[in-house]
């Protein structure tokens, strides 16, 4: 489980730390990534309702809840100034603490099949904070962090009702079963 939580971070952070700034602002860049903003966290919610999976759906608002709470109190607690004066209450990265809360839910929840692309997306947001010059590195790296923590302190792999593992025995038999209901 460990290993789950670091990778993610650890090639975050190697993206970041070897970006270089970029000079003049990207608005398609800055545009993509606020969209995903909103997209991500609406693409796990909207699934795990989609697939009645409210304990799911649950362990989403309360990941969302938590992350929302650390971000906004580290912003306001650290204060700190975002790169080339454009503003403060830098640290760490909302955009990319909500990405990358929606993104750990949906890989823990659901799986790498499902996490690897949301991951993915989560990590371009970060970037495309870095490039609109709103964020430096480790900016995206604390929100990415804050993210992933928040959502795997309530997430559990999702267990389908429908499927049921049987074992029965009689004499000097065995039988063990997988059962799917359709």
């Amino acid at each position: 489980m460990k290993n789950r939580i670091l990778l993610p971070l650890f090639l975050l952070t190697v993206c970041l730390l070897n970006t270089t700034r970029v000079a003049a602002q990207n608005k398609t860049v800055q545009s993509a990534g606020d969209v995903i903003l909103f997209s991500l966290p609406a693409a796990a919610l909207t699934g795990s309702l989609i697939a009645k999976d409210y304990n799911g759906t649950w362990q989403f608002t309360k990941g969302a809840l938590l992350n929302q709470a650390v971000t906004i109190g580290l912003k306001y607690g650290l204060n700190k100034e975002r790169p080339f004066g454009n503003g403060d209450r830098a640290f760490p990265s909302g955009h990319t603490s909500t990405t990358f809360q929606s993104a750990a839910f949906i890989q823990k929840r659901y799986g790498w099949k499902y996490g690897i692309p949301a991951y993915a997306l989560a990590g371009f947001t970060g970037y495309s904070r870095i490039n609109a010059q709103k964020h430096d590195g480790w900016d995206v790296l604390a929100g990415a962090a804050v993210g992933i923590g928040s959502a795997y302190l309530f997430t559990t792999p999702y267990q389908r009702e429908h499927m049921e593992l049987t074992f029965a025995s009689w004499e000097d038999n065995y039988l063990l079963g997988f059962a799917y209901k359709f």
